[in-house]
């Protein structure tokens, strides 16, 4: 039986995470119809898509727009993007006091190389002054409000220039109540496999809690990194595309109990209509059930759908377009073993290098010099 996690704020605010599972902020899938979702599955921590300081602090309505909650979202827990220290307190403070956030993560590992080409993601904890500076402003503003503040990065830039040692001890410092660690580098992005590894040697280096992430595709995945590593909990991205249910098997594993869901594909069937209906809630159906057509493919993935079917389904506009085409499965096809443990989402090669700012490596120190454009080019990873 694995612990309970515990967020906890310089001033002792908290937040209590049960099973100590989060869900990994994913751009354009985690809104609040998919977080709803995957929390009637089981407990955890369901993170928002990542949002960027600079359009909190704008008031843009498009930024504005991507912070919703539904009402059973008892925890609102965000993940912030920025590079300048004071525009990061400033989000931080607005997501605190207009939002009623109640847990803030932010981002330090996008691979993006629109992002990495002006120095944020990923690729800024190599400027380590900068990332100090950014963690303690941000803790400073959510502190105020008793709101624990979380980050998560990558290994470092390449096998040559890795952070993540030096980005553990300078998070616990500036008063982080964790860090998850995604167990690859920049330059990887999706590919290849998690070095687990690394994971351990900074649970060793740190005294806060470590969240690791990276190939948890079962169930028996998350209990094998925690008992390898020792990390705290993980962090879910890609292995539950398509498969809500994993964070049943995750709150089942983690409280003892052998349990594996494998729904037939009528049971599929109604996740995926389940899936349509908070959509279309939150979007109105039309919005709603063309943002859901990128789910498709991974929720049919491996069962004998038919060409035909699956590109219907993949033009879906309204939820008696959705009815028409689910009654056309077999709701008792089952659950294709061949899936289990099987990679999801986008994988790819690794990068041959990776994008930086001109002169980047040249000094861990960023000094004075201004990157907040960087802002403007936003993305998620």
């Amino acid at each position: 039986m694995v612990e309970p996690l515990r967020l906890v704020a310089p001033s002792g605010g908290a937040v209590e995470v049960p099973t100590p599972v989060v869900l990994a902020p994913m751009a354009g899938i985690t809104n609040a119809a998919y977080r709803q979702l995957c929390r009637e599955q089981g407990a955890g921590l369901y993170v928002c898509e990542m949002i960027t300081s600079r359009g909190i602090v704008e008031r843009i309505p498009k930024t504005f727009d991507m912070l919703r909650f539904d009402p059973g979202e008892a925890v609102r827990s965000v993940q912030l993007y920025g590079v300048d220290p004071d525009v990061m307190a400033r989000a931080t403070e607005i997501l605190c006091a207009e939002f009623g956030v109640h847990h803030v993560d932010l981002n330090f590992g996008c691979p993006v190389p629109k992002v990495t080409r002006r120095g944020g993601g990923g690729v800024l904890p190599w400027k380590r002054d900068r990332l100090a500076a950014i963690l303690r402003a941000t803790v400073a503003a959510a502190d105020r409000y008793g709101v624990p503040v979380t980050m998560k990065t990558r290994l470092g830039i390449d096998r040559d220039h890795l952070t993540y040692l030096d980005a553990g001890r300078i998070a616990q410092d500036a008063g982080c109540a964790a860090i998850a660690l995604h167990a690859r580098t920049v330059q990887q992005a999706y590919a290849g496999e998690a070095a687990w590894e690394t994971i351990a040697t900074l649970v060793g280096t740190v005294d806060i809690p470590v969240l690791g992430n990276g190939d948890i595709w079962e169930a028996t995945d998350a209990l094998r990194m925690v008992e390898q590593t020792g990390c705290a909990g993980v962090v879910i991205g890609r292995g539950c595309l398509g498969r809500p249910w994993l964070f049943r098997d995750l709150a089942d594993a983690f409280a003892g109990r052998e349990h594996r869901t494998l729904p037939s594909l009528g049971e599929v069937a109604a996740m995926v209509r389940r899936h349509a209906e908070l959509m279309a809630g939150l979007y109105g159906e039309r919005h709603g059930l063309t943002d859901l057509r990128k789910h498709m493919a991974w929720y049919f993935k491996g069962f004998p759908v038919g060409g035909d079917l699956r590109r219907s389904l993949a033009m879906v506009s309204s939820l008696a377009e959705l009815d028409e085409h689910l009654t056309q499965l077999d709701p008792s096809v089952p659950f294709p073993d061949g899936e289990l443990g099987a990679p999801r989402g986008r994988q790819g090669t690794p990068r041959e290098r990776v994008i930086l700012p001109y002169g980047w490596l040249d000094s861990t120190e960023l000094g004075d010099e201004d990157i907040a454009a960087a802002e403007s080019d936003a993305s998620g990873g």
